[in-house]
């Protein structure tokens, strides 16, 4: 992925040579979008409203982030939320419910670090729809569900789609896969209810075209030893040690960004994105800085000396309380119809 990366950057000699495949991957796209345009392939409601948060590229966009954000901001307007996700690099097979000792290789890394920073309700599925429907039946009283990156999946009906961008990378040199990072044409963002701009460390939201876009930061205040999450400490006042900074996420350079904002000195270390950590990746006498979607497959075998930075989003202010409007309208939608209902 990491060379793909580079390659979708700008275009060149291989973007080209690529281009026949990207036609191919185009075309099939665009005629799965139009068969539930049209209606030949049914989308499924579920009864309770659906949040979709996806991205448009491959790769991190800061994506996981902004769904525990929501899961967490859902619930403390009084919501009881649960989150449905593909599973990606995960074992499981089916639907299944991510409990709070369910290991990343069976989960997904993502899924169960939502489910331990949200302690919301959490089930994996290739098929949201499916996966959906097995968390109403566990949990009937969530009341609104998050889809972790199910922009492209259109069978599970959505109330509110939420489109997640990366400003340092953007859209790339603007090519649909393989030729370029987009999963779907970068006129999608024109459709969707959101653009949401992540921004790390000193970079700028870019300028998409016509499409209206809020900011969402990356605060990284605190770490935590990994063997001790109890023992917090500010960024600021982690010791001055030669650190190993070691990820596995889609834009590694943002993580090491944000390291280099706080001044550390470290040796970066970037692995695969949803990389499988094993003891002999990372030598146990090293002093580790590492992000949590890392830590969560860490665990059973971590150093003493192993930290972990918490990364949080703080989405503008401006988001939020169109996000919370959006809600009420649908809630007030809902009660109109159950009245007018009964009323007859």
């Amino acid at each position: 992925m990491s060379f793909l990366q580079h390659v979708w950057v700008r275009t060149g000699v291989l973007t080209l040579l690529l281009l026949p495949l990207t036609m191919l991957f185009a075309a099939g796209s665009a005629l799965r979008r139009l068969a539930y345009r049209c209606g030949w392939l049914r989308t499924v409601s579920v009864g309770v409203p659906v949040i979709v948060v996806g991205n448009i590229t491959a790769g991190g966009s800061g994506k996981t982030p902004l769904v525990i954000w929501l899961a967490n901001w859902l619930r403390d307007q009084g919501y009881r939320p649960g989150v449905v996700s593909r599973g990606y690099g995960g074992t499981a097979r089916g639907c299944v419910e991510v409990r709070a000792d369910s290991p990343p290789a069976l989960a997904g890394d993502e899924p169960a670090l939502i489910r331990l920073k949200t302690e919301v309700p959490v089930v994996i599925g290739r098929d949201r729809a499916a996966a959906a429907h097995m968390l109403l039946e566990h949990h009937p009283d969530v009341d609104v569900i998050v889809s972790d990156d199910g922009l492209q999946h259109y069978r599970l009906h959505r109330d509110i789609e939420l489109a997640v961008v990366d400003a340092a990378t953007g859209l790339g040199n603007g090519w649909l896969l393989p030729a370029g990072p987009l999963r779907e044409p970068a006129s999608r963002l024109r459709s969707v209810d959101a653009v949401i701009q992540v921004v790390r460390g000193t970079v700028q939201p870019r300028t998409l075209g016509s499409v209206a876009s809020w900011r969402a930061d990356f605060s990284t205040a605190q770490a935590y030893r990994l063997k001790a999450p109890q023992e917090k400490r500010m960024m600021r006042d982690l010791p001055p040690r030669d650190w190993l900074a070691v990820t596995g996420i889609g834009q590694p350079q943002g993580f090491f960004a944000m390291l280099d904002a706080h001044g550390l000195r470290y040796r970066p270390c970037a692995f695969p994105d949803h990389h499988v950590f094993r003891p002999a990746d990372i030598p146990l006498g090293e002093a580790v800085l590492m992000t949590e979607k890392d830590a969560v497959k860490c665990r059973e075998f971590a150093g003493s000396d192993w930290w972990v930075v918490e990364l949080d989003v703080v989405p503008d202010h401006g988001f939020v309380r169109w996000l919370d409007a959006r809600l009420k309208q649908y809630q007030g939608r809902v009660c109109a119809s159950e009245g007018g209902m009964y009323g007859n």
